[in-house]
């Protein structure tokens, strides 16, 4: 996906929630689902989307997916918002 997919993923509040709660590590879609009043269909979308921004993946074990933080994606987006300010140490 490209930066303005995953940029996109990220200004939503429910989805930058659900990247903080998986900061701690793998959840479930049910899991994440206790934390909100919302549908599961909605949860279902908000992870879809992240997912094809590439921000979170997804792992099968038994009858559970388990979604966790794609860290290299983020690692990306650091070094281009980094890339925009230039050298800090410079002199203006």
């Amino acid at each position: 996906m490209g930066m303005s997919e995953t940029l996109k993923a990220i200004s939503d509040p429910i989805r930058r929630d659900i990247l903080n709660m998986l900061k701690d590590g793998k959840k479930t879609a049910g899991e994440i689902a206790e934390k909100f009043e919302l549908t599961g269909a909605t949860i279902s979308y908000h992870l879809s989307l992240l997912k094809k921004a590439g921000l979170i993946v997804e792992s099968k074990y038994k009858n559970f997916i388990y979604y966790e933080l794609n860290i290299s994606v983020f690692e990306e987006v650091l070094i281009w918002i980094k890339s925009l300010g230039g050298d800090l140490n410079e002199k203006n």
